[in-house]
């Protein structure tokens, strides 16, 4: 049987390599005595079908009859919501392919219940993606009541920079060195100096 092989890791899973994928799907492979004809590899978020040039080109070889079947790490790795697996489903079933994943072995397409259990599995992966954005949208709300500032600190909020403004404030607020120069000296925008002037921030106390 001629597998292809497809392989993702997103732009989010630090400290991930497609090496811990391809490995195992090619010893997979040997072990069942298949023939690994191509491997496709993309380093994007599943969402990002502009970056994901080897999944097109992956179905592209496949509408070509170029593999018998397409052999994934997991389902996720290949597909976004499960309108996008039941429709690429159809056109596997279309072009004569099967879809396998070495992570889920009950995903078998070429089989009536296999085929039902790669919707079910499409949908609970749908369902997991959804709850878990909604935990970050819930989490993201609670902190911005709370008063938390959300994502990098702030520049005038770092502790050095506040110690080089507290020598820097005087001059700028008596005209003798302009917003634009204290911006230059320490190295932040003007509208850093601009909110800094605004909520007269103090300096850290040293420890």
């Amino acid at each position: 049987m001629r597998v292809a092989l497809y392989l993702r890791v997103s732009t989010n899973d630090k400290g991930q390599d497609l090496d811990t994928q391809r490995l195992p799907l090619r010893d997979y492979c040997a072990a069942q005595g298949w023939t690994d004809v191509a491997e496709y590899s993309d380093e994007a978020s599943a969402g990002d079908m502009q970056r994901r040039t080897a999944w097109r080109r992956l179905l592209n070889d496949a509408a070509k009859r170029r593999a018998d079947l397409l052999l994934v790490w997991r389902l996720d790795r290949a597909f976004r919501s499960v309108r996008e697996a039941a429709n690429t489903l159809a056109d596997l079933r279309h072009w004569g392919v099967g879809l396998r994943s070495y992570q889920e072995p009950w995903l078998d397409t070429t089989s009536p219940f296999g085929e039902a259990l790669y919707y079910i599995t499409a949908a609970y992966a749908g369902l997991e993606r959804a709850m878990i954005a909604e935990r970050v949208k819930a989490g993201m709300e609670r902190a911005k009541r709370q008063g938390r500032h959300l994502g990098r600190p702030r520049a005038e909020e770092r502790p050095g920079l506040r110690r080089a403004w507290a020598d820097l404030e005087a001059e700028v607020r008596a005209g003798r060195v302009t917003q634009a120069e204290a911006a230059r000296r320490l190295g932040v925008g003007r509208a850093t100096i601009g909110r800094l002037l605004a909520h007269n921030v103090q300096p850290a106390t040293e420890v």
